[in-house]
């Protein structure tokens, strides 16, 4: 989930729906034949590629055997939970989404993206906020997958932050079964939590995602806890060890990158919004 101008129009965009929320403004508009969702009037996320959403998952689950038990934070505009349910692997799902006005969207207007899966008997949607849910609860999960905000180091949401520093993932790795991968979305790379993943887990890859607009969207994937996970907050991370993770890049569509999300861009810049 970024945050950036939306794109040039050649046609209108025409207003779904507007809500409010603790959080502010919430609306759901179409431009052409996408639908963008907007807080606050800062511009979050649309319907027009969703590539590096399906990967979240996807590699979140890939050569792994079934039945997985997954935990999807953040809904969104429903890319991830399509490519889970899609997954022969996967025998449940957990959708936590702190905005009730998302999941009833995906009833009607974003109901395709997300392949009609809140009618799936497979699928739990909770509507809560993550952390505090994590905290709350003692189920295990083969494969939490994080798209909240616009990752780590780039939350534009007050207490978004929390969930990418050592109290989030130490709530995380609380609910990861053993075996399990932890897969964290971002808009850019983040040294800084990689750090802190690599002081968690053995095993920290990166992948790059190509994107029509700016740097690629970054995927996290963490596996093999380094130890049980403490009952309260973490220490504070240490430095950063010379070495940094392996990056491997998901190859762009034929004749160059599909069209990137337009939540992709070129760098960080100073907004608000939720």
């Amino acid at each position: 989930m970024l945050t950036q101008p939306a794109y040039a129009r050649r046609v209108s965009s025409v207003t779904l729906d507007r809500v409010s929320s603790p959080r502010g403004e919430l609306v759901l508009r179409r431009d052409g034949e996408h639908c963008e969702i907007v807080s606050n009037g800062v511009f979050l996320m649309d319907t027009r590629d969703g590539r590096s959403e399906r990967e979240l998952v996807r590699a979140a689950v890939a050569r792994r055997a079934g039945p997985l038990r997954v935990l999807l934070g953040g809904l969104g505009v429903g890319f991830s939970l399509a490519e889970a349910l899609a997954a022969s692997a996967v025998g449940a799902v957990t959708v936590v989404e702190v905005e009730a006005a998302v999941v009833a969207w995906h009833r009607t207007h974003l109901a395709p993206y997300s392949a009609g899966g809140l009618d799936d008997p497979r699928v739990t949607v909770v509507v809560a906020d993550l952390l505090a849910w994590l905290g709350a609860g003692t189920e295990e999960y083969d494969a939490v997958c994080l798209d909240v905000d616009n990752g780590p180091e780039w939350t534009v949401t007050p207490g978004n932050a929390a969930l990418y520093g050592d109290t989030g993932l130490d709530a995380v790795d609380r609910r990861l079964a053993p075996g399990g991968t932890l897969a964290v979305w971002s808009a850019a790379e983040a040294p800084a939590f990689a750090v802190r993943l690599r002081d968690r887990w053995s095993t920290v890859d990166t992948r790059l995602v190509p994107v029509r607009r700016g740097g690629p969207d970054v995927i996290y994937l963490a596996r093999g806890r380094r130890a049980a996970p403490a009952a309260g907050p973490a220490p504070a991370v240490g430095p950063a060890p010379a070495a940094g993770p392996a990056t491997a890049a998901v190859p762009a569509l034929a004749g160059g990158p599909a069209p990137g999300s337009a939540s992709s861009p070129a760098g960080p810049t100073p907004t608000t919004g939720s």
